[in-house]
């Protein structure tokens, strides 16, 4: 990835942020009277763990005039990410996301039909674009929304490359989210294919074409300029320059694996800005990843650049593996 001097960002999201709303103390809302207020977004997730190792981030979206939306805006601002393109829609209402945990069930409710986000078009993406990003972030969450939104993800995939940026796409297949597999699929398979960089789980890959391999992925999605296929807790395999590497995953035992997907791409994405190898890439994400694993947050533990690296650099941080328990899965 090319280096960029001047005072453009590194990386701009461009998706929904929700609030979240989960019970205090309880595995559900009706064991308790209380609820603790989060934030939720795969975009946003992403510039956050971004920015905390140092990265030039904003983020561009929709919000509702509304208390939830002014909190999502303050909660991103005081990660350090640029929230001055966000639009506010006076018109409509912030998206609510409410999860209730009782032992090995999650229950998932979406409030976010006709939210502020679902009403974005390629006016929010040209804004995005103007903040000069050497890469631009989406994911099929936001293709789901709406037909508009589908629209200024389809324009994106031109438009970036157009102006010097690179389009990262994480296909984030959230089945709740589609009216049919065979939409998801026409539409997830479109956008990817016109990205230059794509994240996806071999999971994902599965439902959506029939892959059983990341080669098979790798055939399917064959135009992307790189392609990281993410096998839950055994593996991650890179596609770039012509080669094949597969790395490991690190061995946890997960807390919650919300988050971790996003936590991935955010330490891929670090490591391509510094020019570091994929292998090496692939490692950042696993490292972030492994910390949202073992987190009950959606970035985990906040970790230093320069912790990152002296990890990756680290043999024994890459002994011998086996697998854990969980997958590289989120929900929004």
């Amino acid at each position: 990835m090319s280096e960029r001097n001047g005072p453009g960002n590194d990386v701009v999201g461009l998706g929904e942020t929700m609030v979240q709303l989960v019970p205090d103390g309880a595995p559900g809302f009706t064991d308790t009277d209380r609820a603790m207020l989060h934030q939720a977004g795969a975009e946003s997730n992403v510039v956050i763990g971004l920015s905390r190792l140092g990265t030039r981030t904003a983020w561009v979206s929709r919000l509702g005039d509304d208390a939830f939306g002014a909190r999502i805006r303050d909660a991103l601002t005081a990660e350090g990410v640029d929230c001055g393109a966000v639009a506010v829609d006076s018109a409509a209402q912030t998206g609510l996301f409410v999860k209730e945990v009782r032992g090995d069930t999650r229950k998932v409710h979406y409030y976010r039909k006709d939210s502020a986000a679902s009403r974005m078009t390629r006016a929010d993406v040209e804004r995005a674009l103007a903040l000069e990003p050497r890469v631009l972030l989406s994911s099929g969450v936001t293709a789901a929304l709406s037909g508009s939104c589908e629209a200024a993800l389809r324009f994106a995939v031109e438009a970036a490359p157009a102006s010097g940026s690179v389009f990262a796409f994480d296909v984030n297949y959230r089945p709740v989210l589609w009216p049919t597999v065979a939409e998801a699929s026409a539409v997830l398979r479109d956008i990817a294919e016109g990205s230059d960089l794509v994240f996806i789980g071999l999971d994902e890959a599965e439902a959506l074409w029939g892959c059983e391999t990341p080669d098979e992925v790798r055939r399917t999605l064959s135009t992307p300029e790189t392609l990281v296929v993410k096998d839950g807790p055994r593996a991650a395999t890179v596609y770039a320059g012509g080669h094949r590497e597969e790395v490991p995953a690190l061995p946890v035992e997960v807390v919650d694996a919300v988050g971790a997907g996003d936590a991935f791409a955010a330490g891929f994405l670090f490591g391509t800005l510094r020019g570091w190898g994929s292998v090496d890439s692939v490692k950042a994400g696993h490292l972030l990843a492994a910390a949202a694993l073992v987190s009950t947050t959606d970035q985990g533990e906040a970790m230093s650049a320069a912790e990152l690296e002296h990890r990756i650099r680290d043999p024994r941080t890459w002994g011998p593996t086996h697998e854990s328990r969980g997958a590289h899965h989120d929900e929004r």
